[in-house]
Order: C-alpha cells, then sequence, then structure tokens
C-alpha cells in the first residue's frame, strides 16, 4: 500500500496552488493523507476528486467550512497499522511522551502545523510523521512531504521529499 503524507497546504494564502509533480503523485497512491491546515475548501475538493482514499483532518487555520468536513482527529487502518492524523501536538520537547499517552492505540501519527519535518518513535511502539509543508518551508531549507509504503503490517520506505524552489 502506498502513501502519500502532507501538511500544511495553506493554498491560497502560502502558495496559489499545489505543486504539479506533488499533485501528479494524488491518483497514483492508494492512500493520500493530509493533517491539516489547507485554508480554501478548494485544495480539499481537488484531493477528494483525485484521491483513491483521503484520510485528513483540519487544522489551526482552516475555517468553519473545513471543520464542518473533516474532523479534528482521523484514524485509518492501513495494512494492519493504526494510523491517526492530527494537525497539532504541541511543543517539539515532550512530543514523543504527550503522544505516547494520547494515542496509546496506534501505530503510526501523522502530525503537521510546525512546518517541521519529524521521523521519530516513541515508547518503542508509535512512528511519529510530520511531512513538513508543500507550500510554505518557513525556516526550513526546501518545502517537503512525505511518501511511505505499508508491507506486511510495517511501516517500510518512508521518504522525506524535497520540493525544489522557485525562488
Amino acid at each position: 500500500m502506498e502513501l502519500l503524507l502532507m501538511s500544511d497546504t495553506h493554498v491560497p494564502a502560502r502558495a496559489r496552488a499545489l505543486p504539479g509533480g506533488l499533485l501528479d503523485l494524488v491518483p497514483r497512491v492508494d492512500v493520500v493523507v493530509h493533517a491539516g491546515d489547507w485554508v480554501d475548501a478548494g485544495t480539499l475538493d481537488l484531493l477528494e476528486a483525485r484521491a483513491r482514499r483521503l484520510v485528513a483532518v483540519y487544522g489551526n487555520n482552516d475555517g468553519p467550512d473545513l471543520r464542518a468536513r473533516l474532523p479534528e482527529v482521523a484514524y485509518a487502518d492501513l495494512g494492519g497499522l493504526r494510523f491517526g492524523v492530527v494537525h497539532e501536538t504541541g511543543p517539539a520537547q515532550g512530543r514523543e511522551r504527550r503522544c505516547a499517552e494520547r494515542f496509546p492505540d496506534l501505530d503510526v501519527l501523522v502530525f503537521g502545523h510546525s512546518h517541521v519535518p519529524w521521523d521519530t518513535v516513541a515508547d518503542d511502539r508509535l512512528r511519529l510523521l510530520n511531512p513538513g509543508s508543500p507550500t510554505d518551508r518557513r525556516r526550513e531549507p526546501h518545502c517537503t512531504y512525505m511518501t511511505a509504503r505499508v508491507a506486511d503490517g510495517d511501516l517500510v520506505d518512508v521518504r522525506l521529499h524535497r520540493i525544489p524552489r522557485s525562488d
């Protein structure tokens, strides 16, 4: 099972549209995961139309229209792994402990908000992934997203992809 992970797209506030290469991947993967801060419903409509399956949440910058359509926390069984998606997890310090306590039944938690890519394991069981942002790098050197595969009940080939700068 092929996964595409993204967060903090901020369209049209930070970019006019999703990067073309990223958008091209959407129909090619089995599941698209979006960890919030869409800003506009048009991007949600676009991903819903193109993705085979979308697992998504709203973020702190998402208004009532998106909050009416998306949960604060989403859960999905993907290839035998228990996934959760949430926008905010709080400060980096103590994140692993907080998330392991808050989500004791998950195998993987995808989150966003900071725009900082993150890949750690909490409590020797919970994989924490933040794909960064494909449109707003903030203080990071690149805009980013992640891909991964679920094979035989394991999360494998987790990769952080850099989007070339256009400035």
